[in-house]
């Protein structure tokens, strides 16, 4: 079993910020105001662990696969040498940043994997998010002459392990609320611009993410807000989180927690848009904010993953296939 995990990406170092933006701006450098903007970003939060959480989710992620999956399904007739491996490998890519999809998608064909599944840490599909991604790894199969099938995960808003694992998270924060009931509770994804969201999939996808969790926890003062718009002349899908929580504060409300439903892992936009932005917001308004703690590479989310790519994979096999076929596929 072949996994390619992926996810946005960052730059290691401060020189690797220019660069890591003109691929987002799909080859068009910034100027020299914005790069100096996402540079002091950067600063603020002091680095973004968004690759030490997606290598750690990688490696878990293998290592769970390896643990639910039949081992040896046929009886050895010969050594398999010093370096044993397990049923299942998973290769990490990223959108804009090494290592770039591209490099994955290679180095997989390199490896003679002839059937693999594509999962995206970012729950909600959008024309701007999974598509983008499931483009990449086309090109590049393309590019090298289509070497292996490829299945992708296409959206997972609405499963239930991934929503349980929100809602523990926002259960953690209902401690720390003064008045829980009288509290209100936000859930929060990246905008994208509103050409790319007209049949309002994505929305509905966020804002399902939400209700499942006020469900599970009987929560009542709740809603969806947007963080992380690109500076671009065109609008994009609101309202900002900033502009809900200047809505929230006129309603009466003094306690919000912001949950980033969109965002499975701590990186720029999560430290920066609620933790430093957002926040300052809300002291302004006499505002107490919470933040519930992100999924990153915890057991709850790496079981979501591990049972998607499960199910996925099972889409391999022919309807005359043997059953111990979709457990090997090398």
């Amino acid at each position: 079993m072949n996994v390619l995990l992926m996810a946005y990406g960052t730059p290691y170092r401060r020189e690797e910020i220019e660069p890591y933006y003109t691929d987002i701006r799909r080859g068009h450098p910034p100027s020299q105001e914005l790069l100096e903007e996402l540079e002091e970003r950067y600063h603020l939060i002091g680095r973004s662990p968004l690759n030490e959480i997606t290598f750690a989710q990688a490696v878990r992620l293998e290592a769970a696969l390896n643990a639910s999956l039949p081992l040896f399904l046929d009886p050895l007739t010969t050594s398999p040498g010093a370096r044993v491996r397990g049923p299942a490998r998973v290769y990490h890519g990223t959108k804009h940043w090494h290592p770039f999809i591209a490099e994955a998608v290679r180095a997989m064909a390199e490896d003679g994997v002839k059937q693999a599944v594509g999962v995206v840490a970012a729950p909600h599909f959008s024309a701007r998010s999974i598509a983008e991604y499931r483009e990449r790894v086309e090109q590049t199969l393309s590019e090298l002459g289509h070497p292996f099938e490829f299945r992708l995960v296409e959206e997972y808003f609405d499963h239930p392990g991934y929503v349980q694992a929100l809602a523990n998270r926002v259960a953690e924060q209902l401690w720390r609320l003064t008045a829980p009931k009288s509290a209100f509770f936000l859930f929060t994804a990246h905008s994208i611009p509103e050409r790319a969201a007209q049949d309002g999939r994505y929305q509905d996808q966020v804002r399902g993410t939400g209700e499942q969790v006020v469900r599970r926890l009987g929560l009542r003062h709740w809603d969806t807000a947007w963080q992380s718009a690109g500076r671009t002349p065109e609008p994009w899908i609101g309202p900002d989180v900033n502009e809900k929580l200047e809505e929230v504060a006129t309603r009466g409300f003094k306690e919000v927690v912001v949950t980033a439903v969109g965002f499975p892992s701590d990186h720029l936009e999560v430290y920066y848009d609620l933790d430093y932005e957002a926040q300052h917001t809300a002291q302004r308004l006499g505002l107490r904010l919470l933040r519930t703690r992100s999924l990153n590479a915890d057991p709850d989310y790496v079981e979501v993953l591990r049972d998607l790519v499960v199910r996925e994979w099972v889409g391999f096999a022919s309807d005359t296939a043997h059953p111990e076929a979709i457990e090997k596929g090398f």
